[in-house]
């Protein structure tokens, strides 16, 4: 028991900005096996976006709530995910080989790719989660926004168990990472990722869920064909796409 709560910490460590125990140390066995508890920080994550949603809507109108919302979760992990997105758009829209692209997502500088692609993912975030209060109501905005960041990182985690990783480079965002994940590690990956799902009707949730699974599955072949697998932007990427594929989904399946 003790191992796994060190490989919790671990993640969240790697993952996000919040404090962790003094006694977690540092070492590469601890990352090569945290991330099995991507999804379980992702849930971490969607509390205090939903907590901060749900309290800001409160005495604020929900699209300026929605706002607090997003900015909450971004400042929790340091726009770790929203980075890989723009250097994914950057690296996949200007580059024309494999090695191309993986030298334009290493460049911290960002492009017009990336700028317009993160500009119109936020944008249809918000816009998506403001209707999911509307279509539904804020206590299910607020579930909505828990059960998506855990999902979306499950997607994510899902590429580093059947992708390969490409880069060689020792100092990577995800070369910690970068080890194959057991078949048991998937497993509670897949248990904390869609433990938060249960809270949304069966009905909708259904949708959202094939939504995310089939963006993260056209995610997952588009990286093969570019690249022959996964870099640390690419989970990035995915975690953005799937998050608001869930959004879409539910939406969607209102209709």
């Amino acid at each position: 028991m003790r191992a796994q709560l060190v490989y919790f910490f671990a993640a969240l460590r790697f993952f996000t900005r919040l404090p962790t125990p003094a006694w977690v140390d540092h070492s590469q066995d601890q990352l090569n096996h945290a991330a099995r508890y991507f999804p379980l920080v992702g849930t971490l994550v969607g509390l205090i976006a939903a907590t901060v949603t749900l309290v800001a809507a409160m005495i604020l109108p929900v699209s300026v709530a929605v706002m607090f919302g997003m900015a909450a979760s971004v400042l929790v992990t340091g726009a770790f995910h929203e980075d890989g997105f723009t250097d994914a758009c950057d690296g996949f829209g200007g580059g024309w080989d494999k090695e191309h692209v993986l030298t334009i997502m290493k460049d911290s500088r960002v492009g017009s790719y990336a700028t317009v692609g993160v500009a119109l993912l936020l944008l249809a975030k918000w816009n998506a989660l403001v209707e999911i209060d509307a279509t539904f109501d804020t206590l299910t905005l607020g579930l909505t926004l828990v059960a998506a960041h855990a999902i979306s990182r499950l997607a994510a985690t899902s590429l580093i168990f059947t992708l390969d990783y490409v880069r060689e480079d020792a100092t990577a965002k995800a070369k910690p990472l970068a080890v194959r994940m057991a078949p048991h590690e998937l497993l509670i990956a897949a248990l904390t990722g869609l433990a938060p799902c249960v809270l949304l009707p069966a009905s909708n949730l259904l949708v959202a869920l094939l939504a995310v699974a089939l963006c993260t599955w056209l995610a997952a072949r588009y990286f093969v064909r570019r690249i022959g697998g996964y870099t640390g932007d690419c989970l990035g990427a995915t975690q953005q796409i799937a998050e608001l594929a869930f959004y879409l989904g539910l939406l969607c399946s209102f209709t």
